[in-house]
């Protein structure tokens, strides 16, 4: 039964986090969603950076999950694009966790989070990994750090434009994945 309300608990946390984003988001909100009372709520998270930091696990795990089901013998560039594009997919569906890039106190309930940091290095290096064989064989710019590529494509997965081209456009989710997925690993000038 905790196993159930916690995961009830972080599922609310992380639709709230992708529709308001972490500073409107408050844990009074949470409880009422959930159906439970704060002081409940706090018996299984002490604070809304908990709250946060849960979601980003549960996100991070997601991840894993998802890379690890590709085909190993896939190409790299292939691979980087089918990640981003299912991370953009998340967000266009409000699954996708929304976090304010400079909050102390919410970074460093991430960066004490043993559980979110092996997730997010793990991840890293295998995208780090892809991005440097494709840049090897020419599929993506060698004269950009792989850093610079593998923190764009980080960016994918909270990008407003997804939702300011579905929602001034008219246009269907994979319309507007096809238009990212294209400025971001085609870029911008005309071939």
């Amino acid at each position: 039964m905790l196993l159930a309300r916690e995961s009830a608990i972080i599922e609310t946390v992380n639709r709230l986090l992708a529709e308001k984003g972490f500073e409107a988001m408050t844990v009074d909100e949470v409880a009422a969603e959930v159906g439970i009372a704060k002081a409940s709520l706090y018996k299984h998270f002490s604070s809304k950076e908990e709250l946060a930091c849960a979601a980003m696990e549960r996100a991070m795990q997601r991840a894993q999950t998802f890379i690890a089901e590709l085909n190993p013998a896939g190409l790299p560039l292939v691979k980087l694009k089918a990640v981003t594009r299912w991370t953009m997919q998340l967000k266009l569906q409000g699954q996708m966790p929304s976090l304010p890039s400079q909050n102390s106190s919410l970074r460093s309930t991430l960066m004490a989070s043993q559980a979110y940091m092996n997730g997010l290095m793990q991840v890293s290096e295998v995208l780090g990994g892809w991005i440097e064989q494709a840049q090897a064989v020419g599929a993506i710019n060698p004269q950009l750090p792989a850093i610079a590529v593998l923190y764009t494509l980080y960016a994918r997965a909270c990008d407003p434009v997804l939702e300011f081209l579905k929602l001034g456009n008219d246009l269907s989710d994979e319309a507007v994945l096809d238009m990212v997925m294209s400025s971001c690993f085609e870029g911008l000038q005309a071939r």
